[in-house]
């Protein structure tokens, strides 16, 4: 029985050495979107953050497709071992479980929350050709001329389609819908005035707003974005109580050991926390959180409550 009890202590003693040492190699962030989009540009701004911190490369993997499920499935799947994580967002976790039929992941049983590392309005948007300069332009436009305006978005059953279809839903208009593989997939065909109109992420939607190249003309926050002062929001243009907005958040594979889990969420917090990702953030129209991982939990029980009312109201369906 010896031996065998130096076999445990030798075991016990090699996990505990191997999480002391995590991380040991490079870490895969997989986000699920096209590059260039929101949820690219903050995962590459926070994880060169994290890889300071914890001194190894984090390595973004993009895997675009099916609003984020093909990523998030890579994830669920992937060794529970700290080196796969996965940048989630609403689509992803909150809209995905109830809109989508066998989905291939579990958002709750397959996943460990880490941290809920930030939220992000959503911003109107249309061409510059459109003779529209407010959403209550939008609205007439689209009543007097039902069925021939669309809207843009990163694929059936995102976040981006839900915020359009709580829109038509609450407004009473007649729009088409046209889904892309990802929200940045849709602006050059925004530009040139083929699509009517786009919820985009104010993290993505800054350059072509500042050169001119699209109009901004709502604010999906129940409060004005500090990043664009002057563009109300949806809720004071005619439609009370209207509010979207994408969170972000780090999930691991359902499994991996609660020191990783720790630790990992500690580092987040403390990257969320300096002033320089702080700064980054407000320059992207984002606000840094930076929960416990039950917290994150808690908050995306809220959030998907909230969609699911929504899909059921505006009757959506995933063909």
């Amino acid at each position: 029985m010896k031996w065998l009890a130096c076999v445990l202590c030798t075991l016990i003693v090699t996990v505990a050495q191997a999480q002391a040492v995590y991380p040991a190699k490079p870490i895969r962030l997989v986000v699920p979107f096209p590059p260039a989009g929101a949820t690219d540009i903050l995962s590459r701004d926070l994880m060169q953050g994290l890889s300071a911190r914890l001194g190894r490369q984090v390595i973004i993997d993009n895997r675009p497709g099916a609003a984020g499920a093909i990523g998030s499935e890579i994830v669920a799947k992937a060794a529970p071992d700290g080196y796969t994580l996965l940048m989630a967002t609403t689509s992803t976790h909150s809209v995905e479980p109830t809109i989508t039929p066998n989905l291939p992941y579990d958002a709750v049983k397959d996943f460990a929350p880490v941290c809920l590392v930030a939220t992000s309005p959503n911003v109107l948007v249309v061409p510059v050709t459109l003779p529209v300069n407010s959403v209550k332009d939008l609205i007439a436009l689209a009543k007097a001329k039902p069925g021939t305006l669309n809207y843009g978005s990163a694929g059936t059953g995102g976040i981006v389609h839900l915020t359009s279809e709580m829109f038509r839903f609450r407004t009473g208009i007649d729009i088409v819908h046209v889904p892309y593989k990802g929200t940045q997939l849709v602006v050059p065909d925004l530009i040139s005035g083929q699509i009517s109109m786009l919820f985009d992420n104010i993290v993505s939607a800054q350059p072509n707003l500042k050169t001119g190249k699209l109009k901004a003309i709502g604010i999906t926050g129940l409060k004005r974005s500090p990043l664009m002062p002057d563009v109300p929001t949806i809720a004071e243009s005619g439609v009370p109580g209207f509010e979207a907005s994408t969170w972000f958040g780090v999930y691991a594979p359902r499994g991996t050991p609660p020191a990783i889990i720790d630790k990992l969420n500690r580092e987040l917090v403390a990257v969320l926390q300096s002033a320089d990702m702080r700064a980054r953030l407000a320059n992207l129209g984002a606000d840094p959180v930076g929960t416990t991982p039950e917290g994150m939990a808690k908050t995306v029980a809220a959030e998907t409550a909230k969609w699911a009312k929504v899909i059921h109201d505006a009757n959506v369906k995933v063909e």
